[in-house]
């Protein structure tokens, strides 16, 4: 039942009284942001279509609290709406334990997103703001967020694709204190907040953030207003309902002395009963909180897989044809989305437009906010592809990609122009890292193709599993892999599973471990040697971070190991290799890494292979040296 608004001026005496109890009971955490904000989240959470018995139904509102240091605010808003028990939140508030975060978390009831890097809010908000569109969802999508943040250039970002988009479904309510770490946010460093939502064209409303008649009346206006975005600048006072804590940056981050506590709440007329939750929380078990991550989910057709049996073509158009192919299979039972970068000629993504114009979002070079959009819309029903050059899909925006796997989202990210196989453009274009950076996420999973057919499958695999998965790919045509007698390696029957190894050759002595457009280098030096008289072993691993131990030890007992990439060889698959011996406790006669220690130079894949002595011919005589 919604509150009037004499209730709502009743219940935000007590959720100040929360707030400060949770962050003294926890000798941490942000009081005076979440004192500024309390009233906002009330007013929001009041009128919101959301409901406690049923926080993650299908249809809903949702909101982003993109400040995600004012957890206080937001923990004791929705504990006194029914949520959740607000005992439970004052005691057990940033402990190990409790589900109730330093920052809100995703898998409460009523939080949609964890936040807590500033800035990144209004691209959540956007990516749900669109996946309700998409899925024709009459639901509304409310962002908090702060004046301290608004610098932020993702969020500038963020604003222009939100109008852009025409999201009318999108309401931001800015909480605008004045107060950051430093002290004014306006000394250091001033934004025109009004001037630059007005640029980018949003429907801008101000109001008193503490007269909950104004702001539910802005609210009122926001929800019914069909020509674009909404934003709500709220002028608040830090710390307000305490008379010596308004105003003041000292308590952005500090709970108070108890003897300021004491103050405060025979202020606010609430009961001190601090020690009743102290010895709560000195109760608790040392053991780690577990939280529900509720992606929606799809029920994804397979399509029909395309073989590339004889044709020289590269990675990339086979994933452009295979987004195509699962767009067309897919598209009238869920939303199927590709998220760009002003790249669709380079990453394929030509066919996928022509086939699901709809589901083709071009966001322009934004990488931090694409990266961004692209998760939370792939956590709202909406089956999620992020196409972009390896360096701009996974270097530039890793923050924004670590969020999305702590996020547990459903995102399927394609980059290409991965490794040195990225033409004339040089050492910035050059994703050399992507292995390591992937390796240091805890939800991701990498997968690598080594010719058109697997990238059919893998493509296939990833938009049929849930989860974060990131492909990868080179820019080059290349031939497809043949067995010795050469017929497809890959052929109509291949269905990729992950972790598994392919034996592109057996021999003895000797196994070379690669992966990605590399394995082509080893497969046809194998088979110069072979001419020779030495027959070596060639092993692809496809999932160069999670493959099958057991599977590939054999292939390293007692033989002399050699691993190639196209990559930086110091954080690449040597690395799981070297990893897999020594867990294993594996007798080897000698390893041999091969891969990138320098940033290349300009150059075809080809001229740069010959320059570090990664041509076929090469290689082979590498491998006899190492065989002595």
């Amino acid at each position: 039942m919604k509150q009037s608004i004499k209730e709502l001026k009743d219940l935000s005496k007590i959720c100040r009284g929360d707030i400060l109890k949770m962050t003294s009971v926890s000798k941490s955490g942000h009081p005076g942001g979440s004192m500024s904000s309390i009233d906002l989240y009330l007013s929001v959470f009041n009128r919101a279509n959301i409901d406690p018995k049923q926080p993650f139904k299908k249809v809903r509102d949702k909101t982003v609290i993109s400040h995600g240091h004012t957890s206080p605010g937001v923990y004791s808003a929705l504990a006194r709406f029914g949520f959740f028990n607000i005992e439970e939140v004052i005691s057990g508030f940033r402990h190990p334990s409790s589900i109730f975060e330093g920052h809100v978390t995703r898998g409460i009831p009523g939080i949609e997103w964890t936040t807590g890097n500033l800035g990144q809010g209004l691209s959540v908000g956007v990516g749900f703001a669109l996946a309700a569109k998409l899925k024709n969802e009459d639901s509304k999508v409310y962002v908090f967020s702060s004046d301290g943040e608004s610098p932020k250039g993702q969020i500038a970002e963020a604003r222009r694709t939100a109008k852009k988009e025409n999201l009318n479904n999108l309401i931001v309510i800015l909480d605008y204190n004045d107060i950051q770490i430093s002290g004014r946010a306006r000394d250091v460093l001033y934004v025109d907040l009004k001037a630059e939502y007005k640029s980018a064209g949003w429907n801008i409303i101000e109001v008193n953030g503490h007269d909950f008649e104004q702001i539910n009346e802005a609210l009122e206006i926001a929800e019914n207003y069909k020509l674009g975005p909404t934003i709500i600048i709220a002028h608040t006072i830090i710390g307000k309902g305490v008379s010596f804590m308004e105003n003041r940056h000292e308590y952005h981050g500090s709970p108070l002395s108890d003897e300021e506590l004491e103050k405060a709440l025979k202020e606010l007329n609430i009961e001190n009963d601090i020690q009743k939750f102290r010895t709560a929380r000195e109760k608790l078990p040392l053991k780690k909180s577990e939280k529900n991550y509720p992606n929606e989910k799809l029920n994804v057709e397979y399509g029909t897989p395309i073989t590339y049996e004889n044709k020289k073509t590269d990675n990339r158009s086979a994933f452009g044809n295979a987004l195509a192919d699962i767009a067309k299979s897919n598209k009238e039972k869920f939303p199927v989305a590709a998220i760009d970068c002003d790249l669709l000629p380079s990453v394929k993504l030509g066919e996928f437009k022509k086939v699901n114009p709809e589901g083709y979002i071009q966001i322009g070079i934004q990488e931090h906010n694409a990266a961004t959009i692209s998760g939370s819309l792939s956590a709202s029903g909406v089956l999620t592809f992020f196409a972009d050059f390896g360096v701009f899909g996974l270097d530039e925006p890793f923050n924004q990609q670590r969020l999305n796997d702590i996020n547990h989202s459903n995102l399927k990210t394609a980059i290409t122009h991965s490794g040195t196989d990225v033409g004339e453009d040089g050492k910035t274009h050059q994703e050399v890292n992507y292995m390591g950076l992937i390796r240091s996420m805890y939800n991701t999973k990498l997968i690598v193709p080594s010719d058109p057919t697997q990238t059919d499958r893998v493509v296939r695999y990833a938009a049929q599993n849930e989860g974060n998965i990131v492909i990868t790919m080179g820019r080059s045509k290349i031939d497809i892999i043949k067995t010795e007698e050469g017929k497809p390696f890959f052929d109509k029957n291949y269905k990729y599973e992950y972790g598994s190894i392919d034996e592109f050759r057996k021999g003895e002595k000797l196994t070379i471990i690669t992966y990605g457009t590399f394995a082509h280098i080893a497969v046809d030096a194998a088979d110069i040697l072979k001419k020779e008289g030495i027959k070596i072993n060639v092993i692809g691993i496809a999932s160069p971070l999670h493959y099958n131990d057991e599977k590939l030890i054999p292939y390293l007992m007692n033989n002399k190991i050699i691993t190639l990439e196209d990559h930086n060889v110091e954080n690449g698959i040597a690395n799981e290799i070297s990893k897999t011996i020594v867990k294993n406790n594996i007798n080897i006669n000698g390893m041999e890494n091969f891969g990138f220690n320098e940033y290349a130079p300009s150059g075809s894949s080809e001229l740069i292979r010959k320059i570090y002595g990664f041509d076929t011919e090469a290689f082979a005589n590498k491998i006899k040296e190492f065989l002595g």
